[in-house]
């Protein structure tokens, strides 16, 4: 795990605080940023496939049944590689995961992904080249590029949390279409991915 840059958060914030003033009361209700990075590129892309459609519980349960067939807390390509059917089976991940991991697993071996350089293209291209992945969609590489790169200006419009949050904050009668998220994320640029998790966090229940 990995902090952001306090800089880039700060100037940030100034800028979210001046530009949107929905979103300085929701910034003044949350309290500081504390997103950290996934730092380990191919887990955090593992784990995204393994926590696909099921709860979270069910999916720290597999990442821990994993941990415990690859024997060790870090699970590398290799690792994954050498699990057959049986193991992963037995571990909870379904048929069609399993072809999602063999296919990642396979990429990143081959260097068809290049995981370890991923930081220098850009966003689309990240995009590009992870989609070229079985069971990774737009959404999960634009999940890649916020919470592993640290990409502080994306913003996922297909997102249901983020779509329900506008909704809420914003007044909106329905939830929004891409057109308005871009509409109502434009003053946020070039840090809406510090916005986004704002939003996000806006849905948590109060204690």
């Amino acid at each position: 795990m990995s902090k952001f840059p306090p800089e880039t958060v700060d100037l940030a914030l100034r800028h979210l605080r001046r530009r949107d003033r929905v979103l300085k009361r929701v910034i003044d209700d949350v309290g500081p940023f504390t997103l950290r990075r996934h730092t380990n590129r191919y887990e955090a892309l593992l784990r995204s496939i393994i926590a696909q459609q099921i709860s979270t519980a069910a999916a720290r349960s597999i990442w821990g049944k994993l941990q415990l067939a690859a024997g060790q807390k870090r699970l590398t390509p290799e690792r994954i590689a050498a699990l057959d059917e049986a193991t992963l089976r037995q571990a909870g991940v379904s048929p069609q995961k399993q072809r999602y991991v063999r296919d990642l697993t396979a990429r990143v071996q081959s260097a068809e992904v290049r995981l370890a350089s991923l930081h220098r293209l850009s966003d689309e291209d990240v995009i590009l080249e992870l989609t070229q992945v079985k069971g990774i969609g737009v959404w999960t590489a634009q999940m890649f590029l916020m919470f592993s790169l640290g990409r502080v200006d994306v913003l996922p419009h297909g997102d249901l949390g983020i779509q329900s949050a506008m909704r809420n904050l914003y007044d909106l009668p329905a939830l929004p279409d891409r057109e308005t998220c871009e509409t109502i994320g434009q003053p946020w640029r070039p840090y809406a991915t510090i916005a986004c998790w704002y939003l996000w966090r806006s849905l948590a229940p109060k204690s």
